[in-house]
């Protein structure tokens, strides 16, 4: 094997501990906002940045980032939580992060890091170290609605 490629088991290694890491990372803002300063103070201080109906958007970005967070790291549900956590680093680079230019400590570099490794997620999907992959076998092994749906398309 070439020196440039990898394996199948390193890549989904690979996307394991990239969906962990950033799942944890996730978790922690999520819980901050939902549980330590609470989504009134959140609300509160995205009013401030001029974030539309910053009441109703404050606790559902914590609970997208909370929960999102937990299923990047369960490795369930992958996709679509990636892709709302995805979404909320394009509303948090366009509204907030952006005009503080590129660096630290206001600006994209780390919104867009986290917008990158979520939107690599969505199209890379789980990896096979994930519950996700789990809940699949289990389907198709036991002839699942899935499995019938993605057999009819085989056969169409």
């Amino acid at each position: 094997m070439s020196s440039l490629t990898s394996s199948p088991s390193r890549l989904n290694a690979a996307i394991a501990v990239l969906r962990v890491a950033v799942g944890v990372i996730f978790v922690a803002h999520g819980a901050q906002k939902l549980f330590v300063l609470g989504p009134a103070a959140v609300g509160g201080a995205f009013g401030q940045m001029g974030i539309p109906g910053a009441a109703v958007v404050a606790p559902l970005v914590g609970t997208v980032e909370f929960l999102g967070g937990l299923a990047l790291i369960a490795g369930l549900l992958t996709r679509v939580a990636s892709v709302g956590l995805a979404l909320v680093m394009l509303g948090a680079i366009s509204m907030v992060h952006l005009p503080a230019g590129f660096f630290m400590p206001d600006g994209v570099e780390f919104a867009l890091s986290l917008l990158a490794a979520t939107a690599a997620l969505a199209l890379a999907g789980p990896g096979v170290y994930s519950l996700d992959a789990v809940f699949a076998r289990r389907g198709s092994a036991g002839g699942s609605l899935g499995s019938r749906l993605a057999e009819r398309r085989k056969a169409a």
